[in-house]
């Protein structure tokens, strides 16, 4: 890539890269593998970069990158998923990256339990903000089906939540 081109790309990637994180935690709810999520997104884009750049809305382009990487990530067999070293590193500590995501174990763990689709939908449209037309752009699906996903996941969550909060009740 020509020296200004690659230095567009990384700027784009140093200004967007905690809100990618943060989305990508968002979606599978791990770390350390939302930061596999993001990189695998970014390479991605960095190889179609010169094409990517003269997108009408890059931050759309990537967003969808980074729910299909998701959603792949998710269909790999096990084995694209080993780890081959011979100890595990030591987990990341959860800073400053974390900044307006609830803070609430019970709001993540609910999220854990949707399927994919569903977390994907409920990321994009709530938050990024993303129109039903939009969201089904991104996810390549009709927007009837961005709006029963996001129906049924938000009745899962509701769910789930009210579950919760009536478990913490009766444990008092």
């Amino acid at each position: 890539m020509a020296n200004a081109v690659e230095q567009e790309f990384h700027e784009f990637v140093r200004v967007r890269l905690p809100g990618l994180r943060r989305a990508a935690y968002l979606l599978c709810g791990d770390w350390t593998r939302g930061d596999d999520i993001v990189q695998r997104a970014l390479t991605d884009v960095y190889v179609r970069w010169r094409r990517v750049r003269r997108a009408e809305n890059i931050d759309a382009y990537v967003r969808t990158v980074l729910v299909h990487r998701f959603i792949d990530e998710r269909r790999r067999g096990w084995s694209a998923r080993v780890s081959l070293v011979d100890r595990v590193p030591e987990r990341p500590a959860e800073d400053v990256a974390l900044q307006g995501i609830p803070a609430g174990l019970e709001l993540r763990q609910a999220m854990a339990r949707l399927p994919d689709r569903q977390r994907a939908v409920l990321v994009l449209r709530f938050f990024y903000d993303m129109s039903v037309e939009q969201t089904a752009l991104a996810m390549r699906c009709a927007p009837g089906t961005v709006k029963s996903q996001t129906s049924a996941a938000l009745a899962t969550m509701r769910r789930l939540l009210e579950d919760t909060t009536e478990h913490a009740g009766r444990a008092r």
